[in-house]
């Protein structure tokens, strides 16, 4: 989890109260944060130059005492001072929490920032702000150039999701315009930097640069590099490498203008969100964010930033028993209220009381009842939520099935194996001899490498994969799994779909094709299943089949009460020749999650397990 470092003593005066060392720890500890280090600014030097303590020990002239605070990962509002102390001050109840607004401006008199299509190959995003009448000190200035930092490591994944630019907007022109241009056409003089630089000529500058080279990769190998021009065509940014000289901002400016340009367009907003949310304080309207439009070229136009509460409805039995503890509803209300979250209760008809929770613009990290339910335990005190014993726990019949059906197939001789749930597109489709439809595989974004592209869509690439690795082992080989796959779904909200299947495969100098048909037989005799003919829609029977990665007239379907749950037969020896078997294989998979849509096979089992 993300590290912050504070000064003690400007904390302890944000704060409004000073603590010792151990009352610090234990108010972390109730708001769900973590006092991880106690050091000095000269101890930090000093670990940073690798010198001992006896070089320079630790004493009072140390200088500052830092802390070093452990905060949530999804906690983008506690990653600066500000955002702790107020966090801090809300929580022990000596603050409200703030309203965020819009600063009320005529539409016509906002400042906008247009974007042109170009920018839509390489980062085709762009959200802005203005904080007005802003004062900042050293502390807070340092402060607020080290958020952008923590935010560029975190939710902005080292600038290749988000890159985030501040400027003096009083040395600027409006409007603005976001577009991507040739890299020769593009110079400009950038930050700490005197001399002017084409932008093709600072791809090569930086890349002795210890801290800019890591990002340079982002869009070197680009056509066009994205840039922001004012009216007067002075470059504010080339992100997501550096921001022009002429707008840096200094301690002395009092308007800053925020631009994020992203690849991502919600993390983009919470990141803009999190900045002018934590800092606005700073401003002389508390609180306030000037808007800024930005006008995209297909005429379509977002008003910047979106400080809109969301509101949410919890259930007061979810919470009362997901934590175990009865609570009346003003107590939750005002438990939420010390997180930052503002909330009333209600009562419905039928006498059930909900919370009705309004989410501020700072907590992104609200986006579920499960959330707000922690917030609540969180802020009540683990320590104080009483032990007890947990009820006994009813296993699924999805898992008893399971695990009646993986104990019958080893005591039948075969070994239980375990797969990776990806594996490369190739190896699910092509390397069985199935086509790619595009419909039916999950695929990964953004894989680390191709062995991990797709999740499976079959149990045989993993299994003939072990028996590929595995050629010299003494034959014959049986091996069976009882795992997952996924296929696309999109009657499911996160559009892919979950099956449980069972496969088993046997190798040896014969195809064994008998004993993965005996080994189908057995399973079903178990489940009291009978074998019935052709149509009858009381049991199960199979009937030919033409799976490409099965040997013609060597495979069969499996219907059971009219349904299609699996395939067994000779595999093809174009797949075992991609997979590199060298000897014959029989191979059955079975979707086992049709067999609990009989409602007296979930009461049998309920009453093998009782």
């Amino acid at each position: 989890m993300p590290t912050v470092s504070v000064g003690r003593d400007r904390l302890f005066s944000a704060l409004g109260k000073s603590y010792s060392q151990e009352e610090f720890e234990d108010l972390c500890f109730k708001f769900g944060i973590e006092l991880d280090d106690v050091t000095t600014e000269k101890a930090i030097i000093r670990k940073e130059r690798h010198l001992d303590e006896e070089d320079g020990g630790v004493g009072d002239d140390d200088g500052e005492i830092i802390y070093k605070i452990e905060v949530p990962a999804n906690r983008y509002d506690l990653l600066c001072l500000e955002g702790i102390a107020q966090a801090l001050r809300i929580f022990n109840e000596e603050q409200q929490t703030p309203t965020y607004t819009l600063a009320s401006i005529p539409k016509d008199s906002m400042l906008k920032m247009h974007v042109k299509p170009q920018t839509s190959s390489i980062r085709p995003f762009v959200v802005c702000a203005v904080l007005r009448d802003i004062t900042f000190d050293e502390a807070s200035y340092n402060s607020f150039i080290d958020l952008q930092d923590k935010l560029h490591q975190n939710i902005c994944r080292r600038r290749t999701l988000v890159a985030i630019g501040t400027h003096d907007l009083d040395t600027l022109q409006g409007p603005f315009t976001y577009e991507a241009l040739h890299p020769k056409s593009i110079n400009f003089v950038p930050l700490k930097q005197e001399k002017s630089f084409r932008a093709d000529e600072l791809m090569e500058f930086y890349k002795s640069d210890m801290k800019l080279k890591k990002f340079l990769q982002i869009i070197e190998n680009s056509p066009v590099f994205p840039v922001i021009h004012d009216s007067k065509r002075t470059v504010l940014s080339l992100p997501p490498i550096i921001n022009g000289a002429h707008s840096a901002i200094t301690l002395k400016t009092k308007n800053v203008f925020i631009e994020c340009t992203a690849t991502d367009l919600t993390k983009a907003n919470i990141v803009l969100n999190t900045m002018v949310t934590i800092f606005s304080a700073y401003c002389q309207r508390k609180f306030e964010v000037e808007p800024v439009e930005v006008i995209y070229s297909d005429g379509r136009s977002f008003i910047y930033p979106d400080l809109s509460v969301y509101n949410m409805e919890v259930p007061l039995s979810y919470i009362t028993g997901s934590i175990g503890v009865s609570l009346e509803a003003e107590k939750v209300t005002s438990l939420l209220n010390r997180m930052q979250l503002r909330a009333e209760h209600s009562v419905l008809d039928d006498n059930k009381c909900n919370i009705n929770v309004s989410v501020p613009p700072t907590r992104s990290d609200i986006l579920h009842p499960c959330d707000v339910m922690e917030d609540i335990a969180i802020a009540y005190g683990y320590n104080d939520i009483p032990k007890r014993r947990l009820p006994s726990m009813k296993p699924l019949p999805l898992n008893q099935l399971e695990d009646l059906i993986r104990a019958e197939i080893a005591m039948n001789g075969f070994t239980e194996v375990l797969t990776w749930i990806l594996c490369s597109n190739q190896e699910n489709f092509a390397l069985l001899n199935r086509e790619d439809d595009r419909s039916s595989a999950v695929i990964v974004g953004n894989p680390r490498s191709s062995d991990f592209e797709a999740v499976r869509t079959s149990l045989m690439p993993g299994a003939l994969k072990i028996i590929g690795h595995n050629k010299d082992h003494p034959k014959p080989i049986k091996i069976f799994e009882v795992g997952d796959v996924a296929f696309l779904d999109e009657s499911k909200d996160v559009g892919a779909t979950n099956r449980r299947h069972l496969a088993a495969l046997y190798c040896g100098t014969n195809s064994g094709f008998e004993l993965i048909h005996s080994l189908l037989d057995r399973i079903m005799e178990v489940l009291g299943t009978p074998f019935v003919p052709i149509g009858d829609n009381t049991g199960y029977y199979i009937q030919r089949s033409d799976a490409p990665e099965f040997l013609p007239g060597r495979q069969a379907s499996i219907i059971y009460k009219g349904k299609h749950i699996g395939d067994f037969g000779i595999v093809h020896p174009q797949v075992l020749n991609n997979f590199v078997i060298t000897d014959p294989c029989s191979f059955l998979e079975i979707d086992i999650e049709h067999f609990l849509s009989a409602g007296d096979l979930v009461q049998w089992l309920e009453s093998c397990f009782a």
